[in-house]
């Protein structure tokens, strides 16, 4: 997993409106980069949404707000337009970011072991560096850890 201090991982992926969104376009203002499980469901969805409600919060923290999830375009579509996402959530199909990241993780349900997304947050700093890492969020309570962070290290 990448640790504070690393580069962050400079992907480009598409979002919920099929626009290629590429990190690097947002260098000089922070990032929050969350990784999520799966759309549509109730985690994802109250995470996804929380993040969602406090964007003007964000928006006047001069951050921007990126999820991803291994999901599909059209999955990212329907979830974001049923929900009134506010921000870019990225379609990793192919894992590329979720491996370079290191969120891609053994998980147990049910008693069984499987590779899944480990839901992970992270503050990337103006120049592209991790800045903080959230590992194994609450997702009712990530966006509030998240921005309670941000307003005191402003």
């Amino acid at each position: 997993m990448l640790k504070i201090g690393d580069k962050a991982y400079n992907f480009s992926l598409t979002d919920q409106d099929g626009k290629l969104v590429t990190l690097s376009d947002y260098l000089g203002k922070k990032v929050v980069l969350f990784f999520y499980p799966k759309d549509n469901t109730p985690g994802c969805t109250a995470q996804a949404c929380s993040f969602s409600d406090g964007i003007n919060d964000f928006k006047d923290l001069d951050v921007q707000v990126i999820g991803i999830s291994k999901d599909k375009h059209k999955s990212h579509q329907n979830f974001a337009s049923k929900f009134n996402l506010k921000y870019p959530i990225l379609s990793d199909e192919n894992k590329v970011a979720i491996e370079e990241y290191g969120v891609l993780k053994n998980k147990k349900l049910y008693g069984k072991t499987f590779l899944g997304v480990s839901r992970t947050t992270f503050i990337i700093d103006e120049k592209g560096y991790i800045e903080k890492v959230f590992e194994d969020v609450n997702p009712k309570e990530d966006s509030k850890i998240v921005l309670d962070y941000l307003k005191n290290v402003k």
